[in-house]
């Protein structure tokens, strides 16, 4: 499922440049089929056909940039190789060549090779041969083709085999749709709602467009769009083919997209609306889904399913009806005013009625079932480990979380066992390859303060505020830019424990928050109800202002606004920490009133959140207060 998911974040770059694409397109066909070609009209229409006409190509290269880890660009180029190298191998001319057949003998299968199922694929490919072949070392009367200029020639290579592959495989495929959509003509309005749920369903790959030339084009005598648009057509039976994509494009889809922006978190509805909002109006207008459908076909591929069951059912009911309409270039408002007075369309008011009640439906359904399943639809996707700005200064010198850094690597496999890392506030969040080669008690005595293994390939290692560093650190010694200091024994300090100032003993403290105490083993959060991060309580929070509880210094503030670190004046050093995940809002709701070094007295109002904020993201405002330096310590509020 991470695949498919870090596959959907991928597929969003090249979806994000289609929307004013399929508008630019829209309204240069409408202006040509109102007022005839024309400058303006011919340079819209090129000016968008331009990325249209070219999607598949726009997914090889955006692929092979979003599965990349950390891509300079030289995937980007890898994924164009790979389109390049198999699209001109299996084109009709290249075919003929090899196979000493005439052109009008290669399998028409051939002529339909350049789509999005072979773009994506071409991009895997590149972004593969970069990951594997970047750091490639050849001897040195090669090393002019060493690392990253080996990976577009490793990139042909493997394109290649893929493109001989599909030479054999890419025929029965197409032969198979194209046999399977004759035989759905006979099944009548079942047959009709079978094709509109496999033309949702083969979008993802590209091949829908060889089922419909069944339905639209003259291939098995059909002819459903040529023959509206030239009103010479069967009146009640010309346009069955094409009347449900309206109702569905024009109503349906917006409603999915209103309910997946009401759904989205509160700190990423900005970014989410620009999606979803210019994908909506180019589905309405010029009835161009893909920017709608690939924004959550692969984050949360039961929605898509959904979809392709309510497209085959508006086709099923569009049948049966007294309701005719085609389309010259999709199920669009532009399309529907411009058929309106087609001789073959049939009471095309109906669409606008059906399209009302399909729009509720995408909505309730859409909204129900994301809500249910906590589906990752766009606004909603999981972010952990993205970095949390600081202000926080190193305390000491960069060897000492060089040292720590490379015990750390040691503990956890191995740079070669680390698939992914990142960092939050306290924490190092990483995806390893092999979790049984973690050694949580070698991580503990370098400075960890616990490890959490989250499940699968997913570990924590909590180490304290100054993790940032030691993250950066680890980075340097595994791109080769840093290497562990020698003689550094003692380099595996917690830089952010130091040894307390104070017996052990009970911290008596003004309540920094207004609300109900409670036990920190009811956080839901293992890290601090395990006493992982340190001794403390939570408070259930009523107020919306945190206090200093009692006098010191700021030893830290975050950009998120979430949390906050003092050293009080007897020693104890503690962090207040707003929220479980709320370090995901990214400071949307948190205002922080005081500076890093700043002095506070008890009382002095440090942070102000809002509490609706917090529920309406989805996370719990119960507000840990741990002891960083002092794992006997007790605290208790007057």
């Amino acid at each position: 499922m991470k695949f498919f998911q870090r596959l959907g974040r991928s597929i969003m770059l090249p979806v994000a440049v289609l929307p004013v694409a399929a508008i630019l397109s829209g309204i240069g066909y409408w202006i040509k089929s109102a007022a005839g070609a024309n400058i303006v009209s011919t340079f819209l229409s090129a000016a968008g056909g331009a990325l249209l006409d070219n999607m598949a190509l726009l997914f090889a290269i955006g692929i092979s940039i979003g599965m990349a880890k950390k891509s300079d660009g030289t995937s980007a180029l890898a994924g164009l190789v790979s389109w390049l190298v198999v699209t001109t191998l299996l084109k009709p001319e290249t075919v003929a060549a090899f196979t000493g057949a005439k052109l009008d003998d290669v399998p028409a299968a051939f002529g339909f090779v350049q789509n999005v199922f072979i773009g994506i694929l071409c991009g895997l490919i590149g972004a593969f041969c970069y990951d594997r072949f970047k750091d490639t070392k050849l001897p040195d009367a090669l090393s002019f083709f060493s690392g990253r200029r080996s990976v577009a020639i490793v990139t042909a290579a493997f394109s290649l085999v893929a493109a001989i592959a599909l030479f054999f495989v890419w025929p029965f495929v197409y032969g198979g749709l194209v046999a399977f959509g004759e035989w759905i003509v006979t099944l009548g309005p079942i047959g009709t709602g079978i094709y509109g749920f496999l033309n949702r369903m083969l979008i993802p790959v590209g091949l829908h467009h060889a089922l419909n030339s069944v339905f639209w084009f003259d291939v098995a005598g059909i002819n459903d769009l040529n023959n509206f648009l030239a009103g010479e057509g069967t009146y009640g039976v010309t346009g069955q083919y094409m009347t449900g994509f309206f109702p569905v494009m024009m109503f349906g889809l917006p409603g999915a997209a209103l309910a997946m922006y009401v759904t989205a978190k509160s700190t990423r509805k900005k970014v989410a609306a620009g999606i979803l909002l210019s994908g909506a109006i180019s589905s309405f207008f010029v009835g161009v889904t893909e920017p709608l459908e690939f924004s959550f076909m692969f984050l949360a591929p039961v929605l898509y399913v959904i979809h392709a069951l309510f497209m085959g059912i508006s086709m099923v009911i569009s049948q049966i009806l007294p309701v005719r309409m085609g389309f010259g270039f999709s199920g669009g408002f532009i399309d529907l005013v411009l058929g309106w007075a087609n001789p073959m369309a049939e009471n095309p008011w109906m669409i606008l009625i059906m399209g009302v009640a399909w729009f509720f439906i995408y909505f309730f359904v859409f909204y129900v079932v994301i809500k249910r399943f906590n589906l990752k639809t766009p606004g909603r996707e999981d972010d952990d480990g993205l970095e949390e700005g600081t202000d926080l200064d190193p305390a000491v010198k960069d060897d000492i979380y060089l040292a720590t850094a490379g015990k750390f690597l040691t503990a956890l496999g191995g740079k070669e066992n680390i698939t992914e890392l990142d960092n939050c506030a306290t924490r190092l969040r990483l995806e390893i390859a092999d979790v049984s080669k973690v050694d949580e008690k070698a991580l503990k005595h370098a400075g960890a303060a616990g490890t959490m293994k989250a499940g699968g390939h997913s570990v924590q290692v909590v180490y304290g505020l100054n993790v940032q560093f030691v993250k950066d650190a680890m980075e340097r010694i595994m791109s080769g830019d840093a290497a562990v200091p020698a003689g550094s024994a003692a380099t595996g300090a917690v830089l952010t424990a130091a040894a307390p100032k104070t017996d052990a003993g009970v911290r008596t403290l003004r309540q920094p928050l207004a609300g109900t105490v409670v036990p920190l083993s009811e956080v839901p959060d293992p890290t601090f109800a395990q006493g992982i991060m340190g001794p403390g309580v939570a408070i259930q929070p009523s107020g919306d202002t945190v206090f200093a509880p009692a006098d010191g210094t700021i030893g830290a503030t975050f950009d998120s606004g979430h949390a906050i670190a003092l050293e009080l004046d007897d020693g104890t050093e503690l962090l207040i920490h707003v929220g479980i995940d709320t370090v995901q809002m990214k400071g949307d709701g948190f205002e922080t009133l005081v500076k890093k070094g700043d002095r506070v007295t008890a009382g002095t109002p440090l942070l102000r959140f809002d509490i609706g904020k917090i529920a309406a993201a989805g996370y719990s405002a119960v507000t840990p207060v741990i002891v960083l330096n002092d794992e006997s310590a007790t605290i208790r509020f007057a």
